[in-house]
């Protein structure tokens, strides 16, 4: 097709001058000078060569009808000519004259910041000429002798801007792009070139070349236009999250007992004449501690805000997009895209729009339709053309296109939406806030009432006993001793709460995620971390290596295994065409090279089919990067990129043929002619990629890759060697045959195979009609555009399995995680991975020998259709309802579900979690019996992985969601609660690994705490009552509570996982927190402790040989002269009581009864730091603290740390008798059980044959 240029004059719009066919603008300049119309004809005569590259640059001309054209089936040709032939002569000098001089570094643009706002903001057509109009007039001054050029440059701008403003409403604008009219044309051209014209006139930046990638233009573009990063959102002051902190119930009464503690003692708790002197220390000390509890609350609680900071920079990082600069596909994030950039985006993997740009011409793929729901709320997708506006947050579901960025950051309109959330207070949703609704902080929160109940019951009953003793059967002073007693049952509910079991739980979640941010796990949600220790499902124990039993196991799906289960390092290692088979071995030999060497070599027009093929049917987003002519990198999608290293080792180069084939090239000359070639992008319906082409000898060319069955059942001819050159012949029913067999041989070594076919199309073809005969694999109609194709070639591209991936599902089945592969490749390929990996083992084939599809065991590997035709059932209404019964048949057996779709993911998820099979006896012992398979009697925990926008659903119907780092997209990331940095199936592994031990963390701290609560309220209850006083002073408890505990619950928070926690079953869903072994273990722990205080309380005096503490510290009247102190007695009782609970929580490192508590407690520092760090304060409180920690003056003397630290060692022997006995009750109580039992069967059995 030649490409005609006309002068037109806009007063009558008719042609002047001659119509000439020229090839290039050199010509039309060439036409111009020769045969210049008249003054009379065209007012802009006078400079007809400059004239003329206006022309070419703007798009300015007129057809006189519309020309017909194959692609639109009878539409005409919109472009006569693109800004994108920058890089001829003649757009050379238009490019100088227009803006040359504004391009200089540092030289302003000719619009501001707001007009581009604006632009995105009415996204209108009439914004769009507003904007031109502006830039026209702001053209920077021009050069001695070219002012009447420049009055012409703005005159033409003007006249396009006065072309694309007639339609005053929106609607209107909408219907004149309808059909195929002449002014439809001529409509759909103008807004084409005015997208142009604002990418290259206005933001000095090319469609076919981006901007330049030089430092200082990016700069000055960031300067004049803002950063697409939207600022921090503002923190709040630490203040005001002490003032939070200091909200708590528990706080506020520790604050009304400082106070009150203060009051009495300084006013009617002296005698007369008596000085106050250190009486206010103790509850100066209590709201001391509670200033301690806020601080580090408060901390905590800032540190989390600077850790969501950490957590955005981390996501920032992996949201990338492809913009082209200086000619070239270049991968940055987000925050690095300036105004100007050109951006790709296709609907698979670059979908998520990352700021307001506008639609460049001419439109690929049949169109670009977006989902705007996230800005509109509207659910309809809208169609986009050249030169409409797309926002920032929108989503292209359908289609490509190239983008021209307008606005970013807060000149966006997303971005104007986010920074007025984040200058609000509202800011729900944002930071770690929510995790207390997870169900973990759940049953905590559970726990913690029931905790807070019985403080409350238990201060009430202090309060109630001291009360009856003090007044019914005493002579106390009523008002005294009502405030000693309202004391007293306050200092027993401070210490029956956990106060320190909130801060323990932050930590613990807190220190995981670094840590597993640390082996390629980036999260998201705290709670994640837990939730990833409970997934579980169960395959047959079969599945489980000799040494491990049965476990609880949990469904973990993947998509797409490339990259998570293999390196992610296609390489194509063989290629069958022209009925040979070309597969090479050597690892050393390119296939390329393999093939040009082979005797039986195809043709060169055969190889030069095959590369032309690749080069044009892949995305402009793939590219190969060289050094040279090595490849030292690469963009894009993995399988693509292995098709053109092969192109390249044929000895092609993919660039050349794509920027030299007309309707694929986007540069240069060709670049104008892009619109007469079509993209028919991949889907998951059809399973199959093409590009359709003009070519030289007229008609069109559709190239074509996919799926092998797909493929092969749409080709009708084959090419094959001839005699003189290759050619196509009729495919036979065997040669169709033989195909398959290739393909199933390729894929039973684990290869991806894919199919390469094209045909050639006649002119005036409707590239829109469907197949009468020919469904897509969902079942709707094929293009027939599509149908009838010529084989070429099938290529055989191995991605080898990472090498930790078997370790790794081994250790999955150890810890009782199952692994289901779903994904999109063949079956016979699904199953050569899932062997290799382990997924599959022998016993899952009828005949081991052979590892293929066809020998499996009913249910153990489906294929999407089929899966989909079995768990759907349809109404009589025609519409799909999802079969619980039919799915709960299938999915105990199912290992492999292959040719799925995204949706089947999302059906896998919802059918696992919501299964309640384990409630149907009969069905498990069934399955037990026939299958060995074991039901667990719970709801399933369903971790899924995805990496494709479309996968964004299942991720977040999932328990737990995974996103591919690497390979995924910006909505699956958005969708996930973890992201694999490395897209490595290992740091599943890790991830669950670390799960188990935030839940262990977490237990290990509840047992401590609750040790020390169950024992603390005891004692305080005895004291109070025997004594009207607790031996344990408020001050000390809150001590033990809030101070040593919170360090307790760090240094608990720090075990390192082991690979024990993965031989673990995880734990049920309603299973309590608490464990039977944690209740033996909590109530031995704290009956001797109760038995230690109890003994010190009321024989310590006389074994020991000091006074009573009661009487030390309670003026009686017995002892003349006596002064306010504080006794050893109580003293020892308090650091006996701490140094009990310091080896305790070397016990609470061990939650299963393990002999050797010291078990690597060398390798963990900061546990060791921090035990060693609270000895030391211990020491400081007892021997300096004095009246402030209701210690004894001067400390105590050596025997009695002697004595404490001997009742405190106590504690391990205590913890191996607990041991001992849980297991011999535990034992004999599983034998009772089973004689029970057997005896029920044998009466029931008995009773039968009575009967």
């Amino acid at each position: 097709m030649v490409k005609t240029f006309m002068e037109v004059d806009h007063n009558n719009s008719e042609p002047v001058g001659d119509a000439s066919d020229i090839s290039d603008p050199e010509s039309s300049m060439k036409i111009s000078k020769e045969n210049p119309p008249s003054n009379e004809e065209n007012e802009f005569a006078k400079e007809p060569d400059t004239f003329v590259v206006l022309d070419i640059a703007l798009g300015k001309s007129e057809v006189d009808g519309p020309i017909k054209s194959p692609r639109f089936g009878g539409l005409a040709n919109i472009v006569d000519s693109s800004i994108r032939s920058i890089q001829s002569a003649s757009s050379a000098i238009l490019h100088h004259m227009i803006f040359a001089k504004a391009s200089e570094p540092g030289a302003p643009f000719v619009v501001t910041p707001k007009d581009l706002g604006d632009l995105s903001t009415e996204r209108t057509h009439q914004a769009l000429a507003r904007v031109l109009l502006k830039a026209a007039s702001n053209l920077p001054a021009a050069s001695p002798g070219e002012e009447e050029s420049l009055k012409n440059n703005r005159i033409q701008i003007e006249a396009l801007v006065k072309r694309i403003g007639t339609v005053d409403d929106d609607e209107g604008h909408r219907k004149s792009l309808a059909g195929d009219s002449h002014d439809a044309v001529q409509r759909k051209h103008d807004m084409e070139m005015a997208a142009n014209a604002l990418a290259t006139v206005v933001l000095r930046s090319k469609p076919d070349e981006g901007i330049r990638n030089e430092e200082s233009d990016i700069e000055f573009r960031r300067t004049t236009f803002g950063t697409n990063a939207i600022a921090e959102k503002k923190l709040d002051s630490f203040l005001k999250l002490c003032w939070n902190a200091v909200q708590d119930f528990v706080l506020i009464m520790l604050i009304a007992l400082g106070i009150i503690g203060i009051l009495v003692e300084t006013t009617i708790g002296l005698e007369p004449g008596e000085q106050c002197g250190h009486c206010w220390l103790e509850g100066a000390a209590i709201l001391t501690s509670v200033v301690i509890v806020v601080l580090v609350t408060a901390s905590i609680d800032y540190a989390k805000q600077f850790a969501f900071i950490r957590l955005t920079h981390s996501l920032n990082e992996t949201n990338t997009k492809m913009v082209i600069r200086d000619g070239q596909q270049v991968s940055v994030t987000d925050d690095e895209i300036v105004v100007g950039d050109i951006l790709s985006v296709n609907s698979h993997n670059l979908a998520s729009i990352p700021a307001d740009c506008v639609v460049l011409g001419p439109p690929l793929s049949g169109g670009l339709k977006m989902d705007e729901s996230t800005l509109t709320g509207e659910s309809v997708l809208i169609s986009k053309n050249p030169g409409d506006v797309v926002l920032s947050g929108t989503t292209a579901i359908q289609g490509s296109a190239k983008m021209v960025v307008i606005a970013v950051g807060t000149n966006s309109v997303a971005g104007k939406i986010k920074a007025r959330v984040y200058e609000s207070s509202d800011h729900e949703g944002e930071g770690l806030d929510g995790d207390e609704d997870s169900p973990l902080f759940v049953k905590l929160e559970k726990i913690a009432k029931k905790i807070g109940v019985a403080g409350t019951c238990a201060a009430t009953l202090s309060l109630v006993v001291n009360c009856i003793k003090g007044f019914a059967f005493g002579d106390e002073d009523p008002k005294e001793a009502l405030i000693e007693y309202i004391v007293t049952a306050i200092t027993v509910l401070a210490v029956s709460v956990p106060e320190g079991l909130p801060l323990a739980v932050t930590l613990a979640l807190a220190y995981s995620s670094n840590k597993m941010m640390k082996e390629q796990n980036l999260v998201k949600h705290l709670d994640a971390c837990e939730t990833m220790g409970r997934v579980r499902d169960e395959p047959p124990k079969s599945t489980l290596t000799p040494s491990c039993s049965p476990s609880y196991l949990c469904a973990l799906t993947f998509f797409n295994f490339a990259g998570t289960l293999t390196a992610n390092k296609m390489t194509a290692r063989a290629i069958y065409t022209t009925k040979t088979d070309f597969s090479c071995n050597d690892p050393a030999t390119t296939l390329g090279d393999f093939v040009r060497n082979d005797p039986h070599s195809p043709r060169e027009s055969t190889l030069s089919m095959i590369s032309n093929l690749i080069a044009v049917d892949t995305m402009d987003e793939t590219t190969l990067q060289f050094e040279g002519s090595k490849v030292v990198g690469s963009t894009g999608n993995p399988t693509e990129v292995a098709l053109l290293v092969l192109a390249k080792d044929l000895g092609y180069n993919y660039q050349e043929i794509r920027d030299g084939t007309r309707g694929r090239s986007d540069k240069g000359e060709l670049a104008e002619f892009l619109v007469e070639g079509k993209q028919i992008g991949f889907s998951s319906a059809r399973k199959m990629m093409s590009w359709v082409v003009p070519i030289p000898s007229g008609g069109y060319r559709i190239y074509c890759k996919g799926a092998t069955e797909v493929l092969v059942a749409r080709c009708t001819h084959e090419v094959v060697n001839s005699e003189s050159e290759d050619s196509a012949i009729e495919m036979s029913n065997d040669s169709r045959k033989d195909i398959l067999s290739v393909a199933e041989a390729y894929a039973r070594r684990g290869m991806r195979t894919l199919g390469l076919a094209y045909k050639d199309i006649a002119v005036g073809v409707d590239f829109d009609a469907k197949s009468e005969t020919l469904l897509n694999s969902d079942g709707s109609e094929a293009l027939c555009i599509e149908t009838d194709l010529v084989f070429l070639a099938l290529v055989g591209i191995e991605d080898p399995l990472r090498p930790e991936v078997p370790g790794a599902i081994k250790t999955c089945y150890e810890a009782g995680i199952d692994v289901r592969l779903v994904t999109g490749d063949s079956p016979n390929t699904a199953v050569s991975i899932a062997y290799q990996a382990g997924i599959l083992q022998d016993f899952h084939f009828t005949d081991a020998r052979e590892k293929v599809a066809s020998n499996l065991k009913p249910n153990v590997l489906m294929e999407g259709k089929t899966f989909r035709r079995k768990v759907y059932k349809i109404d009589e209404d025609g519409n799909k309802e999802f079969d619980q019964p039919a799915f709960d048949v299938i999915w105990p057996h199912l290992r492999v579900l292959a040719r799925s779709s995204p949706d089947d993911k999302l059906t896998l998820a919802h059918g696992l979690n919501q299964s309640m099979l384990f409630m149907d006896k009969k069905t498990c012992e069934q399955l037990k019996k026939t299958d060995n398979i074991v039901i667990f009697p719970d709801r399933q925990v369903v971790a899924m992985t995805g990496d494709g926008t479309n996968d964004a659903p299942a991720l977040k119907r999932a328990d737990i969601g995974f996103a591919m780092g690497v390979s995924g997209t910006q909505i699956a990331k958005d969708a996930a609660d973890i992201i694999l940095l490395d897209d490595n199936f290992a740091s599943i592994v890790t991830a669950a690994k670390w799960g188990r031990n935030v839940y262990a963390s977490i237990q290990k701290f509840l047992q401590f705490q609750l040790t020390v609560n169950i024992a603390a309220v005891v004692t305080a209850l005895v004291g109070s009552f025997a004594y009207a006083k607790s031996p344990l002073a408020a001050i000390q408890l809150l001590w033990v509570n809030l101070i040593m505990d919170s360090l307790a619950s760090l240094a608990l928070a720090s075990e390192p996982p082991t690979d024990e926690l993965l031989k673990r079953p995880p734990t049920n869903r309603s299973k309590s927190i608490i464990a039977s072994r944690m209740w033996a273990n909590m109530f031995g722990q704290a009956l001797y402790q109760i038995c230690v205080i109890m003994f010190l309380l009321f024989f310590g005096p006389e074994v020991f040989g000091f006074d009573d503490g009661h009487l030390v510290e309670s003026d009686d009247g017995l002892y003349p002269g006596w002064k306010k102190e504080k006794s050893v007695h109580y003293t020892l009782i308090f650091n006996t009581f701490v140094w009990m609970q310091l080896f305790n929580e070397v016990n609470s490192r061990c939650l299963e009864g393990e002999v050797n508590v010291f078990r690597g407690i060398e390798k963990n520092y900061l546990f060791c730091g921090i035990l060693t760090l609270t000895v030391a304060l211990q020491i400081v409180m007892v021997e300096f603290a004095g009246l402030a920690m209701s210690v004894a003056e001067g400390g105590l003397d050596g025997k009695y740390w002697g004595v404490s630290m001997a009742f405190g060692s106590g504690s391990l022997v205590v913890q191996q008798v607990i041991n001992i006995l849980y297991k011999y009750v535990h034992f004999n109580y599983g034998i009772w059980r089973e004689r029970r039992r057997l005896n029920t069967d044998r009466y029931i059995a008995t009773r039968h044959i009575d009967q």
